[in-house]
């Protein structure tokens, strides 16, 4: 087995509002900023086992589908890298 690093990156679906994103672009062009959107998310980093990168990906999906995202609210997408640390260090 291989180890893989999933990147998750969540976000709240295009046509719904994003009151956080409004928060923040609503501080930027406070601070002088000439902003025209923000949209804001998350991102989720996911270290396991698979037998090979296309096993990874569609794990990844499934655990996108099943917790990581709200499909009725929440679009996601999803990048496979394989590592060999046991551990991934926030960027």
């Amino acid at each position: 087995m291989n180890r893989f690093v999933a990147r998750v990156l969540v976000r709240p679906k295009g046509e719904l509002r994003d009151p956080e994103g409004e928060a923040v672009l609503a501080a930027l062009r406070s601070l002088g900023h000439d902003v025209a959107e923000v949209r804001t998310g998350k991102e989720v980093l996911v270290t396991f086992s698979a037998s090979d990168e296309g096993a990874a990906r569609l794990a990844a999906e499934r655990m996108g589908d099943q917790l990581l995202a709200n499909p009725v609210i929440e679009d996601y997408e999803v990048s496979i890298e394989s590592t060999t640390e046991s551990r991934v260090e926030a960027q």
